[in-house]
C-alpha cells in the first residue's frame, strides 16, 4: 500500500499510526521534551544551577529571578509522571509541538508514550529565526518543503519517528524574510502531506491576521491551519472575530497562566476567566469547530513538579468549570475530542 494513502484517513503518533477515533481527550499545543534557552545565552546554559522548587517558583515565573534551567524540559521521568497525572484526569492524547532549534527528542517521545499509554503526536519544522541553524538562511522554499514531506513520511530529525502535524513553525513580528520561506514551505508540504498547521505568531496583535491573509494571498485554504498564542496576542473582540471568520483555528494555549505579568513581552497576561469568556463568544459566534485549548507547557514552572499547574489542569480544573459556566458536553468534547481528531487526522 502506497505510504500516503495509509496515513489518510488516520493519526500519526511517535510509535505508528492510529485510528482517529481511539485519540481521545487531546491537548494540541504542547512540550514535553524542549529546550527553549535562547541561543544568544545557551553558552552560559550549562552554568546556571539554580534548582527550582515551590519556594522559588513564583519569583521565576515572574522575571524577578532568572533561571536559565526553568527553560529546559529533559528529564523523561518528571514528564512520564506529570503524563500519569494528565491521564488519571482524563487526557488521552497529547502534541508535542518541539520543533527545529528547540533540540527535538524524537526517541524521547516514543519512550513517554510507551511508558505512559498516552498517544503523542509530534510536530515538525522550524521555530522562530533566532532559534534556526544559520545554515537555513540560504535554504528555499522548495528544500524546506521537502524537509517537512519527509519528517512525515519518512522520520524527523535523524530518527525513523514521524511526525503526525507540521509545526509549530515560528514567526515574529516584524517577520523576517527567511522565517516567511519556512512557512510557504509548511504550506507546501500540507497541500502534500494532509498534514494539518501550526504557526507560533509574533507578539502583535494583528500578526496573526497578518499571517492568515499572506497565506490567502499565496493560495492556499486555512481551515487546518492553527494559530497559537492568541491569548497573549489579541485583546479585543474585533480583531478576535476578524481572524474567526477568515477560517483558520484559533488556539488559546496558555491556560493555567493566571498572572497578568508576561516576561516575554509587555502585556497583561488574560486569566483562565478570560480566556473562556473569548471561546464562549466565538463558539456563540459559530466558530466552534475552529476552536482549540491547551497550555503550551514549555518550563519546569508550569509543571506540577515544580510547583505549577502541569498537563491535567485542563482536565482537571477548566472542564469542571466550563460545566458550571454554562459549557454543555458537546460543547467541551468538540474542544478536547473532535476539533483534535479532526485537524490530527490526515486528508
Amino acid at each position: 500500500m502506497n505510504d500516503s494513502v495509509s496515513r489518510k484517513g488516520r493519526i500519526q503518533t511517535v510509535t505508528g499510526l492510529i485510528e482517529p477515533a481511539t485519540l481521545g481527550r487531546a491537548l494540541m499545543h504542547e512540550h514535553l521534551l524542549i529546550d527553549l534557552v535562547p541561543p544568544r545565552l545557551a553558552e552560559d546554559a550549562g552554568h546556571d544551577q539554580t534548582e527550582i522548587d515551590v519556594c522559588n517558583c513564583w519569583k521565576i515565573n515572574y522575571g524577578q529571578l532568572p533561571s536559565l534551567k526553568n527553560y529546559r524540559l529533559d528529564q523523561k521521568d518528571v514528564a512520564i509522571g506529570e503524563l500519569a497525572e494528565m491521564r488519571a484526569a482524563g487526557g488521552t492524547a497529547i502534541v508535542d509541538l518541539t520543533t527545529g532549534g528547540l533540540k527535538p527528542d524524537p526517541e524521547g517521545l516514543v519512550h513517554i508514550s510507551r511508558e505512559t499509554g498516552v498517544h503523542v503526536v509530534m510536530g515538525c519544522g522550524h521555530y522562530v529565526h533566532e532559534y534556526q541553524d544559520p545554515m537555513n538562511a540560504r535554504r528555499s522554499i522548495d528544500d524546506f518543503a521537502r524537509e517537512m514531506v519527509a519528517q512525515i513520511t519518512e522520520g524527523a530529525w535523524g530518527t525513523p519517528v514521524r511526525a503526525g502535524i507540521i509545526g509549530e513553525i515560528g514567526c515574529q513580528s516584524p517577520w523576517t524574510g527567511q522565517e516567511k520561506r519556512v512557512v510557504h514551505g509548511a504550506l507546501i508540504a500540507q497541500q502534500e502531506t494532509g498534514a494539518a498547521l501550526n504557526i507560533h505568531p509574533g507578539r502583535h496583535a494583528d500578526q496573526p491576521q497578518e499571517i492568515a491573509d499572506t497565506i490567502r494571498r499565496l493560495g492556499f485554504p486555512l481551515e487546518r491551519v492553527i494559530i497559537s498564542h492568541i491569548d497573549r496576542t489579541i485583546f479585543d473582540d474585533a480583531r478576535l472575530l476578524r481572524l474567526a471568520d477568515s477560517g483558520c483555528v484559533i488556539e488559546f494555549d496558555l491556560f493555567g497562566w493566571e498572572q497578568s505579568a508576561y516576561p516575554m513581552s509587555d502585556i497583561d497576561m488574560p486569566n483562565d476567566g478570560a480566556r473562556l469568556r473569548m471561546v464562549r463568544m466565538l463558539f456563540d459566534r459559530g466558530h466552534a469547530e475552529r476552536v482549540l485549548i491547551s497550555h503550551d507547557i514549555c518550563t519546569r514552572t508550569r509543571l506540577g513538579r515544580y510547583g505549577g499547574h502541569g498537563y491535567q489542569h485542563i482536565f482537571a480544573n477548566i472542564v469542571p468549570r466550563m460545566l458550571r459556566r454554562g459549557f454543555t458536553q458537546d460543547e467541551i468534547d468538540t474542544l478536547l475530542i473532535h476539533n483534535p481528531r479532526r485537524l490530527l487526522t490526515f486528508v
